[in-house]
């Protein structure tokens, strides 16, 4: 496949790394020099100097041959109009990365697709719905919704008043059990389980369950204790924390705490619908967290555009008695460093992004694809078309690749947790989990009349 990436940003550089790791013949542009310097000897791919919107410079890529083409620069409108260009001149796909939200009314998809824009990326709102869905939930590191529910991925931070630790997995989560152990981060190292590991004090598991089972996941994982999530401080007013005040749950009070006072009148705008307090002041100000009630706050959230600041606004909330914290890590090389603090749920608006230009990438018919960025590994949602192979055999007898386990699949509106003897068919909506580079790998399993 063909992919042409204009910007040479965090998130085109992303891209462009998951790219080279399929070994996809990539282009990556920019108008900077000093942007693409090392990037294809670090990565396989190629870089081209010059203006995504140059009709001489698409050409020169090679636009007429390409899959897809995909504006991520930093300007909205010219994110556009390369699109449109591309297309015009036989890009098959287009995607372009958006911060205007009037833009993501689903309504107006066939008016872009008329234009030559086959998808919008708005990373703000990306992370908005990953942060709102933690905050649900106190005890909780990360939590992921698949057909609106119907099957649940809860990331879980695992201390000592854990039920299942030290235990096989095979006697955990047996055909019967209410969930699957699909994924545990240990240190540095991530594992897609089998039935003889087991679980620690302090690993991230990853449990697929269906929602009527939630309470007892939280139970076995000895988070009772936890309150539940109802007061919030925001520290930063930018447009992830606007996106946060409009999507949280109506039962949760929410305070922004903005150090530059102009943002804090744009907010007052933009939120005069909304109950939410916008405060101007400094979020690492002891005091005044104090005089908002950080002692009676469950959750944190740190939104600077300061991965440093985040952190260590982070950690003095922990310090202070809260227990949910969420911050926001631009720089992937400070993610690692936030995790061995134990900070709590961090987000990374490029890796969203990414993700979800990723999934347009792959030729089976797969509706959403995430990249677990704290456990290094993706999540994918098949759709089993007939005759596939995947509908063929029983689960255990398919041959999957080693470090690649299904978690559950949808049917109908049927959330169901898959084991060993189940039989996918097709139009099964399939959850599969492992690392990055296995993703491809199983696209031939839902193709349809793939040959067994």
């Amino acid at each position: 496949m063909k992919i042409i990436i204009g910007g040479a940003g965090a998130v085109g550089r992303h891209l462009a790394r998951l790219l080279s790791k399929d070994h996809q013949d990539c282009v990556l542009i920019d108008e900077h020099q000093d942007r693409l310097e090392g990037l294809e000897g670090r990565y396989d791919i190629m870089t081209l100097q010059g203006l995504s919107t140059s009709i001489k410079t698409l050409k020169d890529a090679g636009v007429e041959h390409a899959d897809l083409f995909v504006g991520v620069m930093t300007n909205e409108s010219r994110n556009m109009n390369a699109c449109m260009i591309a297309h015009n001149l036989g890009a098959k796909k287009t995607v372009a990365r958006i911060d205007n939200i009037e833009y993501m009314d689903p309504a107006l998809k066939p008016f872009f697709e008329r234009m030559g824009i086959n998808s919008l990326i708005y990373p703000e709102v990306l992370a908005a719905i990953d942060i709102t869905n933690g905050l649900k939930m106190s005890w909780a590191r990360q939590r992921l919704d698949i057909h609106g529910g119907a099957l649940i991925l809860l990331g879980i931070k695992l201390r000592d008043t854990c039920e299942i630790l030290n235990r096989p997995l095979r006697e955990l989560c047996g055909p019967d059990d209410p969930y699957h152990v699909v994924a545990i981060k240990r240190d540095k190292e991530t594992l897609i389980p089998g039935g003889n590991d087991v679980l620690l004090v302090n690993d991230i598991a990853y449990f697929m369950t269906t929602r009527e089972y939630i309470p007892y996941i939280r139970k076995i994982s000895g988070k009772e204790h936890y309150a539940d999530v109802k007061n919030v401080i925001i520290m930063g007013g930018g447009k992830t924390s606007v996106r946060v005040a409009r999507t949280a749950p109506d039962y949760m009070n929410l305070k922004i705490i903005e150090l530059d006072e102009q943002r804090c009148e744009t907010l007052n705008e933009l939120l005069n619908d909304v109950d939410t307090m916008v405060i101007h002041g400094d979020g690492r100000d002891l005091g005044l967290l104090q005089e908002e009630g950080i002692q009676n706050t469950q959750a944190f959230v740190a939104l600077t555009g300061n991965a440093e600041t985040n952190i260590l606004a982070c950690l003095t909330a922990k310090r202070l008695g809260v227990r949910k914290t969420v911050a926001m890590v631009e720089n992937l090389d400070y993610v690692e460093m936030a995790e061995s603090l134990d900070i709590g749920t961090i987000i990374n608006k490029k890796t969203l992004a990414a993700s979800h230009i990723y999934q347009m990438m792959l030729d089976a018919n797969v509706s959403n694809v995430r990249s677990l960025m704290m456990v290094d590994s993706d999540v994918a949602e098949f759709v089993a078309a007939p005759g596939s192979k995947v509908t063929k055999k029983a689960v255990k007898d398919l041959g999957l690749p080693f470090g690649v386990t299904i978690g559950g699949l949808v049917r109908g509106e049927q959330g169901i947790l898959v084991n060993g003897n189940t039989r996918i068919e097709a139009g099964d909506s399939v959850m599969v989990f492992c690392h990055e580079q296995n993703l491809k790998k199983m696209e031939k399993y839902f193709k349809a009349d793939t040959l067994f």
